[in-house]
């Protein structure tokens, strides 16, 4: 017995946070379409690579600019405990 094969394509109507970010980053690079229409693994090595590489920037950058806002917060004088006078 053969098993179903998944539709071909991408369903829009329920993404993860994450699959949103993967699609605004194909749009930027020019697969969007590629990718509606065939779903993620219609994407070539080199295409899935560099929408991996800028998902991994843009997280590493989030995570850079959340330790500068704690750091900026901890350094703001007369803005809590720990501040003695």
């Amino acid at each position: 017995m053969k098993s179903a094969k998944k539709p071909e394509g991408l369903d829009l109507t329920c993404l993860t946070e994450e699959d949103r970010v993967k699609l605004e980053i194909a749009e930027e690079i020019g697969v969007f379409d590629k990718v509606v229409a065939g779903g993620w693994r219609c994407l070539s090595a080199r295409e899935s690579g560099r929408i991996g590489g800028i998902l991994s920037r843009r997280r590493r950058q989030e995570r850079a600019r959340k330790a500068e806002s704690v750091d900026a917060e901890e350094q703001m004088p007369g803005c809590g405990a720990g501040v003695s006078e």
